[in-house]
């Protein structure tokens, strides 16, 4: 019934399975991958043929994590996976970005890859799973396809590089100082295709080291592939690329200099403008037989790749006249918002971002239910990409893919930096609205988020910046390594290379490439020419500020923290939480307790974080033998005066310690509800408070001395 292959490998510490042949035959190749323990099973369909006059190749990835996968009942009111998460979307893209520029050129049939994680051992984190099925369900499947890829994560602890690093070792990384990488990679047998990483001011040449020890590891995968797909790979699906040559020549013939003088144009809108006339002009000039051909799209984009990579490879000059490493002017300006608690405004040439810092307490802090556990984060990031941006007059959604993943590469950059929760207690959110856009927009939220929040007052360990990198790359092997790329550089070229960094080194590396891979010697020019574009720029973004501000926003909370004795915790919230309501009640101060007896005190006036400090401190301090205190008389009896003197402690000052004089009671100088200054004499045998007042004035709350007292 089932036609079951199979293969495995020792990869790592692991074992390295790939099945197919029983489960969801129906599709076109449907592969289970397993490492370890956690499962994933990808399923790859394909239309056969294109739908008329599509221009794009319309290929979708769906990456789902099932709770069941790690035996747990989803949250929320419906008891079912619904949205993708962010985890999910972010990886979805991690597996689409290697195997698009895979595909032969021309092929514009619909595509769907479904990665289903079915098993999650909570050590082997499912994405790199996910990704190696899918490669393998393409190779099987007969689509024109031209890989296998496989990926791997890459750890850096003590100057050494880890194959596939556990969950928890990779699970917030800015906690474990010794873990310094969280670096993905995913590649063909003979280059890597594509890079995400989150670093910890790694130098050029270890991020390099770790590509290419990452692309060293995944060999055996993509031959254990290759082995699957040779006991189990369906007949190639029969595709050949239409020949648009003709085509193609009338179009260079009718419209290559129109296209030309457009690109000469340095200003986007004029530019944008020039071209669309000069591509209305070329379809004019077009036969009718000619402009209904759905290659049309396909000619133009061509004739348009080669005016622009041409002249960049041949003069090594760009559309807007720069050379090749040269940055765009930048203005960087702060504090530009009156009521937020950081805002900056970073524009580098026709990118703009304006980004503003929120601080917040505990209570702000993001709770994310992930497959491997709950957990919460105290720094979020989010991007926001407008229609108005680019000029255009779009539908306004739900953040898409693009945002979520331009927002997680900005975090990741941006992070690195942090200081520890302990010794900076917010929440903080970075919110990025993108203004302008005309290249890299992900790196201008990494260096308007950098300013922002110093803006804020958050103490970075450096400010952190980000450039784009291009490249193109002719098929005689000459090439160009472009500095801040333009968007049409970015649409027409073969890399996206962006890295950010401190003056120290790399905290994020993002690579994609839309050819079949790039050499480590393109590699390593375009890391050494980013670190001088980002040099570069942080010497602009200093022109703004270089370290956060001293002081904060006036509306921004301040927040204290103390530390109190864990036996103690019940203490303070009382019960029913009676206690903790009472403080907030009285101080007007936010109070958040966690099970370690970290308490943290927030709120914009400075009265009340003291007031709900002094009066915690008051239930979990103890008492002083030898220290004056302010206190109330709660109760008079005959041999004494009962006063509530720390907290909720009283103590007892009896008849003889009230004054240096004989009493006939002490009501005769004493009322309940009366404010007295007691000193704490110790405590007896049965370890009752003994409190005296006759040597304190009454007064001033200071000691007197013995004569002074008896007179």
């Amino acid at each position: 019934m089932f036609n079951e292959v199979k293969k495995s490998m020792e990869w790592g510490e692991e074992t390295l399975t790939l099945e197919t042949g029983k489960v969801a035959r129906q599709a076109d190749g449907s592969v289970i991958a397993t490492l370890g323990e956690t499962s994933v099973m990808a399923n790859v369909t394909f239309a056969k043929s294109p739908k008329p006059g599509q221009d794009f190749f319309p290929l979708t990835v769906h990456y789902q994590e099932k709770y069941y996968a790690a035996g747990k009942v989803p949250g929320g009111f419906f008891k079912r996976e619904a949205r993708p998460t962010e985890k999910e979307t972010l990886t979805a893209r991690l597996i689409d970005r290697p195997i698009r520029p895979l595909f032969v050129p021309g092929f514009k049939h619909e595509v769907l890859v479904m990665c289903t994680v079915l098993s999650h051992d909570l050590v082997n984190d499912p994405d790199m799973v996910a990704m190696i099925a899918a490669s393998a369900a393409l190779t099987i499947s007969g689509a024109p396809f031209m890989g296998p890829i496989a990926g791997a994560r890459v750890g850096y602890e003590d100057g050494e590089y880890i194959l596939n690093p556990t969950v928890d070792d990779m699970h917030q990384l800015r906690m474990n100082p010794d873990q310094r990488l969280d670096l993905v990679v995913a590649g063909t047998k003979d280059a890597v295709m594509m890079v995400e990483s989150e670093a910890y001011e790694l130098t050029e040449t270890e991020m390099l080291g770790a590509v290419n020890f990452a692309h060293e590891q995944i060999q055996p995968v993509i031959d254990l592939i290759i082995a699957l797909a040779e006991d189990a790979a369906k007949e190639p699906f029969d595709f050949q690329a239409p020949d648009f040559s003709d085509l193609s020549a009338a179009v260079k013939a009718a419209g290559e200099e129109k296209i030309r003088a457009a690109y000469a144009i340095t200003d986007k809108q004029d530019r944008t403008t020039a071209l669309s006339e000069a591509k209305a002009a070329i379809i004019e000039a077009l036969t009718e037989e000619q402009q209904e051909d759905a290659n049309l799209g396909s000619a133009l984009k061509k004739l348009e790749a080669s005016v622009l990579r041409g002249d960049v490879v041949k003069t090594g000059k760009r559309i807007d006249g720069r050379a090749l490493d040269t940055v765009r002017p930048i203005v960087s300006e702060v504090g530009i918002l009156p009521r937020t608690h950081g805002s900056a405004l970073f524009t580098r040439g026709e990118t703009q971002g304006l980004v503003v810092t929120t601080l917040g307490t505990g209570d702000d802090e993001q709770m994310i239910d992930a497959l491997h556990g709950t957990f919460r984060s105290n720094f979020l990031l989010h991007y926001n990409f407008p229609p108005y941006s680019v000029g255009e007059a779009g539908r306004v959604g739900p953040p898409g893919r693009r945002e979520i993943g331009h927002g997680k590469l900005a975090w990741r950059a941006l992070q690195a930096v942090l200081p520890a929760p302990t010794d900076f207690p917010y929440t903080i959110r970075v919110v990025s609205e993108i203004t302008e856009s005309n290249g890299s927009s992900s790196m201008a939220s990494v260096c308007g988020g950098s300013l922002s929040m110093m803006d804020a007052g958050v103490p970075l360990k450096s400010p952190v910046a980000g450039v784009a990198m291009g490249l193109i790359l002719e098929d005689d092997g000459s090439y160009a390594v472009l500095t801040d790329i333009l968007g049409d550089e970015d649409h027409l070229g073969d890399m996206d290379f962006k890295v950010a960094g401190t003056e120290n080194g790399i905290t994020s590396l993002q690579m994609d490439i839309k050819v079949a891979g790039i050499t480590p010697e393109i590699m390593e020019k375009a890391l050494a020419q980013a670190k001088d574009g980002r040099m570069h720029i942080l010497n602009e973004m200093a022109n703004a500020l270089t370290e956060g501000r001293s002081e904060f926003s006036a509306h921004a909370p301040r927040i204290e923290t103390m530390q109190v004795p864990t036996d103690k915790i019940r203490e303070v919230i009382g019960s029913g939480g009676k206690v903790i309501r009472e403080i907030v009640e009285v101080s007007g101060a936010k109070v958040d307790i966690n099970d370690d007896g970290i308490i943290k005190i927030a709120s914009a006036n400075a009265d009340s974080i003291a007031k709900a400090y002094e009066m915690i401190h008051s239930i979990v301090a103890e008492p002083e033998e030898g220290k004056i205190y302010k206190g109330k008389v709660v109760k008079i009896v005959d041999f004494g005066a009962f006063v509530n003197f720390f907290g909720k402690r009283d103590g007892l000052v009896h008849v003889s310690q009230i004054e240096n004089r004989r009493l006939n009671h002490p009501s005769d100088v004493l009322k309940e509800g009366q404010e007295v200054w007691v000193k704490l004499l110790g405590f007896d045998d049965r370890g009752k408070v003994r409190l005296a007042m006759k040597m304190v004035n009454q007064d001033t709350g200071e000691e007197q001395a013995r004569e002074e007292a008896a007179d």
